[in-house]
């Protein structure tokens, strides 16, 4: 009797436990997890678990700026015509060479089962979004699966998949034709007057500073509003602050508080084209490979592209080889594209390098060797200071010049595994007792203490120079006692060392070729310092006059860009230094009334909206910006975009989120983001940040939870109301 009375309540309490829905999931999980939202709107999140952290975190950030999630989805799922029309085809194109949506549900149905967890609750966390803010009106994506960071794992802003060219995959798949040379010559020049993309990362022994802890200044160069400021902490060990892309669930730039990470985009070699000799058999196409023909793997793929107010599809074929997707043509000869494609690793590593709590860990986890686009600056509580040039480096024979595509027939011209880090370069608490990179050569990181260029093989980095490496080596060396302010101090110093090789020259040629015209333009840049300030004339002038210079003048073959410069302010013919210098101040009065502008009249700051891709107005309410760009050596980067149908120049990318800190018994920092935390216009924190970024105004950095709680504006579960 007893063992039939237990069976039926078993039976009545299994019948009355009803499986859960998806949203009933969802909110059971948002009660693991709180938001506490700072006096500057940066979230900082708490979860139980780190998928519940992650959960948080993805919510958190479609708050912030669902826009810019969304759009990095469509974006890297390969659905950005379905958008923006068929413009757009190529840019899907690409992504779909690289991997399909069936073998992204592949890669993420073989991870490990705790990676499958964290991209489970991505997903959950904007779907949550999504649900409980019906009024957002999502571009495209009405629904994200877990499936999708597996196209967005790496970190960059694009990462290697940007540096193929779309133009030379429509020339291939619209005509079987090479891009032609004309536009091929258009598309270096435009790739050559681009504000430079980049970063700065520099270290500092607690030898140097007033502490006797080590410093890691993260300084990156990227487009305004690309990342926002997070600090995401669950009780499984993780306690991770810092800059985080729009719709990735790690911290990408950043620190815990035993280890510090910093980004710099690499010149390491790590993506090659492969030229195949193709053959075309039984109607079947083949491919030459040593004494054998291997067939070319195709397939087709059919994108859907917005034309009007109706959708219409275009069908491509897809074609590739053992080195990779047909990208385009090179010599008449199909060419391949190599470069690293293991989202599951890159994933992997991009998470677990946030969770380190010294250089053994951290050290571990780079011999995952995925983060392929990156040098790494680091420092830790530990006193370490490092830099790792690159991760992911194929192994080559150097008989080939890889600058250049290779012969895919042969295969000795073949990737032959990955150099181990230790083969990489890396420098490890050198004696002089700093690292910089600033997108420059690594010969140069740590003065005579530096990796020597004859150890390594030639693709492990092009031995070039830039401007704003040269003033961080300048203003490092021979220098003590840091502070986190002195810190700021050195990243924000208004030199700008290019203009020193540019202006002596011009003052010359005046000089032996004297022209009343120019007589008091020529004497306020006589007597300039080449420092960059909101009151400088001498800045505007300089600037108009080295933009032009990119823009006109010519370009010894053999020379890179610091060369040119050089070359513009020695070699170059004196006329046409005048005439050049003619042309600026006939702009400048053209758009101004006068030449004699001052920077911070010309250089501003504006932010009207929260469109990815904003317009500017001179008519409506902007700042002045003294900051320079980091072509001219600036390490305080301010680039600016020149299409805008304005007189002024507004900035768009370059110091973004930019961070200082000290690690100790505890760590410190102090921050910075372009504008404010929110894209709402509406949000008090959509520009709650600008005046303090022009005047280098730095906020402490709320890391641990008393000093979060003490400037907390709002705390709240997912779901609640914000």
């Amino acid at each position: 009797m007893r063992v039939t009375i237990l069976a039926a309540l078993f039976l009545f309490l299994s019948c009355s436990e009803k499986p859960q829905t998806e949203v009933e999931q969802w909110e059971a999980q948002a009660e693991n997890i709180t938001i506490i939202r700072d006096d500057f709107g940066v979230p900082h999140i708490y979860g139980k678990t780190d998928a519940d952290a992650v959960f948080g975190l993805l919510y958190a950030q479609c708050e912030d700026d669902f826009n810019r999630v969304e759009e990095n989805y469509i974006w890297a799922t390969g659905r950005l015509a379905e958008v923006e029309g068929e413009d757009a085809l190529y840019s899907d194109l690409r992504a779909k060479l690289f991997m399909t949506e069936e073998e992204a549900r592949a890669n993420y149905e073989n991870s490990p089962e705790w990676l499958k967890e964290l991209c489970d609750a991505f997903a959950d966390g904007i779907n949550y979004y999504l649900h409980t803010h019906p009024e957002i009106e999502p571009k495209l994506l009405t629904r994200f699966e877990p499936w999708m960071p597996m196209y967005f794992s790496e970190g960059s802003i694009g990462g290697d998949i940007e540096r193929i060219s779309t133009r030379k995959i429509k020339s291939f798949y619209e005509s079987g034709m090479e891009l032609p040379e004309i536009e091929a010559l258009q598309l270096k020049k435009e790739e050559e007057m681009a504000e430079p993309q980049g970063s700065n990362g520099i270290a500092i022994s607690g030898d140097l500073t007033e502490s006797g802890n080590a410093m890691l200044l993260i300084n990156p160069h990227t487009s305004f509003y690309f990342r926002g400021e997070v600090h995401v902490v669950s009780e499984e060990g993780l306690n991770a602050y810092g800059a985080v892309t729009w719709g990735q669930f790690f911290v990408y730039q950043g620190f815990n508080e035993k280890t510090g990470w910093m980004h710099t985009s690499t010149y390491t070699d790590v993506m090659d084209e492969f030229k195949e000799t193709i053959v075309k058999n039984d109607g079947k196409l083949f491919y030459q490979y040593g004494e054998e023909l291997k067939p070319v793997d195709s397939n087709s793929v059919t994108l859907t592209y917005k034309d009007g107010d109706s959708m219409k599809e275009r069908t491509f074929p897809m074609y590739s080889t053992h080195h990779g997707p047909i990208t385009h043509q090179v010599g008449g000869q199909w060419t391949a594209s190599a470069m690293m494609w293991e989202p599951v690793k890159a994933l992997e590593q991009s998470y677990i390098r946030t969770k380190q709590d010294g250089y053994d860990g951290f050290r571990e986890m780079m011999d995952i060797r995925t983060n392929s686009s990156n040098n790494t600056v680091y420092a830790d509580a530990e006193g370490n200071i490092a830099y790792f040039h690159g991760n992911f480096v194929p192994k080559r024979d150097t008989i080939f010049d890889y600058t250049e595509p290779v012969d895919g027939s042969n295969p000795k011209t073949d990737w032959q595994g990955l150099h181990t880090v230790d083969e990489n370069i890396l420098v490890l608490n050198p004696e002089n007792g700093w690292i910089q990179n600033c997108n420059s050569t690594p010969y140069t990181s740590a003065l005579e203490f530096s990796p020597k260029r004859e150890d390594y093989p030639n693709y492990m980095s092009r031995d070039q120079e830039n401007f704003r490496g040269i003033h961080a080596i300048e203003l490092l060396t021979g220098r003590s006692g840091y502070t986190l302010d002195g810190l700021i101090e050195l990243a924000h110093d208004p030199y700008l060392p290019a203009f020193e090789a540019l202006i002596p020259g011009l003052v010359k040629a005046y000089d032996e070729n004297p022209n009343p015209e120019l007589e008091e333009a020529i004497d306020v840049l006589r007597n300039w310092d080449y420092t960059t300030s909101e009151e400088s004339i001498a800045m505007t002038l300089a600037h108009y006059y080295g933009t032009l210079c990119y823009s006109k003048a010519e370009r010894p073959e053999g020379m890179y860009s610091m060369q040119w410069v050089e070359y513009w302010g020695d070699a170059w013919d004196n006329q046409k230094k005048l005439s050049f210098l003619k042309e600026t101040m006939e702009r400048l009065e053209s758009d101004f009334g006068t030449w004699k502008m001052p920077w911070g009249e010309v250089n501003r700051y504006q932010r009207l909206n929260g469109d990815i891709r904003q317009a500017f107005d001179d008519d409506k309410p902007s700042i002045p910006i003294g900051f320079a760009s980091g072509r001219w050596g600036a390490l305080a980067a301010y680039g600016a975009r020149y299409s805008n149908n304005t007189k002024k120049i507004y900035g768009t990318r370059g110091n973004s989120f930019v961070a200082a800190v000290e690690f100790g018994d505890k760590v410190k920092a102090k921050t910075m983001l372009a504008g404010g935390q929110s894209g709402d216009p509406e949000s008090p924190h959509f520009n709650d940040q600008a005046q303090r970024y022009a005047d280098m105004e730095f906020k402490d950095a709320a890391y641990y939870k008393e000093d979060v709680l003490k400037r907390a504006e709002v705390t709240y579960s997912p779901g609640e109301k914000y």
